[in-house]
């Protein structure tokens, strides 16, 4: 067979005769052939490599934000580089997307999840596209990210809605926009209905954080539904409540937010707000190509809709 002719079977080219072709996927499959991809990216000048540079941490949002950015590269033909970073401050950020750009990746995806890491890309200089997964209307670069506003506002109308006077809220810890997000969407939708809002329950993510509100929370008759941050402190708020005799949801409705694996399996099942992390990785893949494309000034802001999925933790105030 000529070059021509492999390359040709190799990139899938329409026009080799079935036979022709066979007889070259076999001889590939004799040899264990591997195309060298250093090679093809010298001659098309494209690497099919994006970098990804990621918050270091196992909490539930960051690491599935990265889990549904590799699976959508994957499934569009791109190979992902990550580079996880315990802080990301202006300096972490432009050392890892220098050591990014060495290895020839063809634009770059930032989780920015936090205050810190919004203005950090603001900073950035780089001569390959980049874009900011989770990082809301604050970043300027183009960015994708769920309506966390929307998502609180959904959940503190839907109790208000099942006729509590008020809603209290665990918040997530300063700094992260997440938590900003969320906590404007409560306090807004308490305003609008004409309700004051309690103090906030401060905590950070954890499930801990979520069971000392909850042990702070039982004691006082006069509340009746939470709304937490995240559905791990959630997780802790019920235990606390179980622990102090409090019905759940007779007593205190409960929501939370992220709809993790586990929530569905909680005592009682928690009601909660849905992020959809792959539709969130889809998107920021779809927003890269745009800026490699040179398309990217027609959407560099995506916003998606998160989802209430209605379980047993919520239920109507109690009488008296």
């Amino acid at each position: 067979m000529s070059h021509q002719t492999v390359s040709r079977v190799l990139n899938g080219a329409p026009h080799v005769r079935p036979d022709t072709r066979d007889r070259v996927l076999a001889a590939i499959r004799e040899l264990d052939y591997r195309p060298n991809s250093a090679a093809r990216a010298l001659v098309t000048r494209r690497s099919q490599t994006l970098g990804v540079v990621s918050f270091a941490s196992t909490l539930y949002g960051p690491a599935s934000m990265l889990d549904g950015l590799e699976q959508a590269a994957r499934s569009a033909g791109y190979f992902v580089s990550v580079a996880s970073l315990r802080s990301l401050d202006s300096r972490s950020l432009q050392e890892a997307v220098d050591r990014l750009r060495d290895q020839g990746v063809e634009g770059v995806v930032v989780i920015a999840p936090q205050v810190s890491a919004v203005s950090a890309v603001a900073k950035l200089s780089s001569a390959v596209p980049v874009v900011a997964v989770g990082a809301g209307s604050r970043s300027r670069v183009p960015t994708v990210s769920v309506d966390n506003l929307a998502g609180a506002a959904a959940a503190t109308r839907h109790l208000l809605d099942l006729g509590h006077r008020t809603v209290h809220h665990v918040a997530g810890p300063a700094g992260w926009l997440e938590s900003q997000d969320r906590e404007d969407g409560w306090r807004r939708t308490l305003e609008q209905a004409g309700v004051e809002a309690p103090k906030v329950h401060s905590g950070d993510w954890s499930s801990r954080a979520g069971y000392e509100a909850g042990m702070r929370i039982a004691g006082d008759r006069d509340v009746t539904a939470v709304f937490c941050a995240n559905d791990h402190m959630a997780l802790g708020m019920l235990r606390a409540l179980h622990e102090a005799g409090r019905s759940v949801p007779g007593d205190i409705s409960v929501i939370g937010f992220d709809d993790i694996p586990e929530s569905a399996y909680l005592i009682p099942p928690l009601t909660t707000v849905r992020q959809d992390f792959a539709e969130l990785g889809r998107r920021a893949l779809e927003l890269l190509v745009d800026e490699l494309a040179g398309a990217g000034h027609l959407r560099d802001r995506v916003l998606i809709s998160p989802e209430m999925v209605l379980r047993r933790s919520a239920g109507p105030a109690p009488r008296g």
